[in-house]
């Protein structure tokens, strides 16, 4: 009996190595570290109109903890984790420059921080600044009028989010008036992530 079961043993850690072997753990995501480091540059095409561009910056992995995705594994965004101080916990969207005429407009957006984020283009109501729309129960605000939005990793228009160290961009054609740029994953807007981009006439 003995023989049998050290020869059953046998065959079961040789099972396990080829499902090892054929790839188990990179399913797993022991690869995706390794892969993230080796992932070539991202480089924005040339962009037609009046070129805007948008830098997205968060507080760094450190304060940062994630969210969990729809089936409970970690999301692409995180949430901050700890008691937030008044610097520690503030992230940013910029735009340079601020003012462009109407037209052919294009965002070129680079994400410098260590989460994944997005920009959604959304009118700015006469008498309202930026940072005054109210986050709903998922952390949210309305983006019902969104006129674009930035959100491929390296690519242009709608995504799953523009990686830590990655670019994405669009297009659009914008009338004259005021618009806030956001970023709406969970709680992004609420740690600050807005800016304001004027379109003048012609």
């Amino acid at each position: 009996m003995r023989t049998h079961d050290a020869g059953l043993a046998g065959m079961v850690t040789a099972v396990m190595l080829a499902a090892v072997v054929a790839g188990e753990p990179a399913a797993m995501g022991a690869t995706t570290a390794t892969e993230a480091q080796h992932r070539p540059e991202c480089t924005v095409p040339s962009l037609p109109g009046h070129v805007v561009d948008v830098t997205l910056a968060d507080p760094g992995s450190r304060m940062m903890s994630r969210s969990p995705g729809p089936s409970g594994s970690p999301g692409p965004y995180g949430t901050m984790s700890g008691s937030p101080g008044p610097q520690d916990t503030r992230m940013r969207l910029s735009v340079t420059p601020a003012t462009v005429p109407a037209g052919t407009v294009s965002l070129r957006v680079a994400n410098t921080g260590a989460l994944a984020h997005e920009v959604l283009v959304l009118p700015l109501p006469s008498g309202q600044t930026i940072g005054q729309r109210e986050p709903g129960s998922d952390q949210r605000i309305d983006e019902a009028d969104s006129l674009g939005e930035v959100s491929h990793d390296c690519a242009a228009g709608k995504g799953e989010g523009i990686s830590p160290g990655s670019k994405g961009w669009i297009t659009l054609t914008l009338r004259p008036g005021r618009y806030e740029l956001v970023c709406n994953f969970p709680d992004h807007y609420a740690r600050g992530m807005y800016a304001e981009l004027d379109v003048t006439g012609r």
